[in-house]
């Protein structure tokens, strides 16, 4: 089966079945732009003065982990006056 390549100019959602609370997104899901850059989508329903339901959400780049930084080098204590 071959892996799913998500076409420029398309996008997706998928209810976020992590949800725990209301400031999570209750959609997830992606855009490809024309020239390629992937963006995350989230999205919100929400409901108008006069109850018309709708989504609300945001744009943004997708969340990298930031890399580890190493411990610092321990401190050399052969030269302590003590």
């Amino acid at each position: 089966m071959s892996e799913f390549v998500q076409k420029p100019g398309s996008w997706n959602l998928f209810r976020n079945g992590k949800r725990q609370n209301d400031k999570q997104p209750e959609y997830r899901g992606t855009i490809t732009l024309e020239d390629g850059t992937k963006l995350e989508l989230s999205a919100w329903v929400k409901e108008s003065k006069n109850g018309e339901k709708f989504f609300s959400g945001t744009v943004r780049e997708p969340y990298r982990k930031p890399e580890e930084t190493p411990p610092p080098p321990p401190l050399d204590t052969d030269d302590a006056p003590f």
